[in-house]
């Protein structure tokens, strides 16, 4: 007689046998992003400064929004390069609300443009994105000992995402409040958010200890 073992709240266990967090499953979308990127430690600026923008536009939405119109953002904000996004005027801000393959939201473009004037001070002021982002990293005393859902879900920001939010705010981004920098504390590999038990969880810490933290 064969065993079931009952799987712990926030995993399912797929057909291969593996246990994944909740959210990375029902959607081949979600399930690559879970599987290949969420949690992979970040430290390019460019990289960095793309996925704080897109966790800006999501606010209000769903994930995968975001991820099924990512190539249409990277094309409409020139690949998410800063330097170039922070060059856009008012003739650049028309062409985007203009577009139906990103979210037309006057408020949040307008955002993505400044945060890349911003992100250029930050980088004067700190010497990189990477090194001022990861700066932030919390202790392992500041973690919970198990990541489990209970401890999960209790974290939309943290004081450690907080800090962050407030110190980008001083420094002029836009759209960047306690919860979604968590969330590109998240999806940065800043903190390791896999729940106890995903596949993925060892081969993310594994990762944030084999990275070198920017300076």
């Amino acid at each position: 007689m064969s065993q079931t073992t009952e799987v712990p709240e926030g995993l399912r266990r797929r057909a291969d046998g593996s246990l994944a967090c909740w959210w990375g499953e029902g959607h081949d979308d979600y399930e690559a992003y879970h599987d290949t990127e969420w949690g992979m430690p970040v430290v390019d600026d460019v990289r960095l400064y793309e996925k704080m923008c897109l966790e800006g536009f999501q606010s209000g939405l769903s994930w995968l929004t975001i991820l099924r119109k990512r190539e249409n953002f990277r094309a409409a904000f020139a690949g998410f390069d800063f330097e170039a996004v922070a060059r856009f005027g008012a003739d650049d801000v028309e062409r985007l609300l203009g577009d139906a393959g990103i979210v037309r939201h006057r408020g949040k473009i307008e955002a993505t443009i400044n945060n890349g004037r911003a992100a250029l001070d930050t980088i004067e002021a700190h010497g990189s994105l990477a090194a001022f982002f990861w700066s932030f990293e919390p202790g392992p005393e500041d973690r919970p000992a198990v990541v489990d859902y209970e401890s999960l879900i209790s974290m939309p920001l943290t004081p450690h995402s907080t800090a962050l939010s407030k110190a980008l705010r001083k420094l002029g981004w836009r759209f960047v409040g306690p919860t979604t920098c968590y969330a590109l504390m998240q999806a940065s590999g800043i903190v390791n958010d896999h729940l106890e038990g995903c596949h993925r969880r060892p081969v993310i810490e594994a990762a944030r200890m084999a990275q070198q933290r920017p300076t």
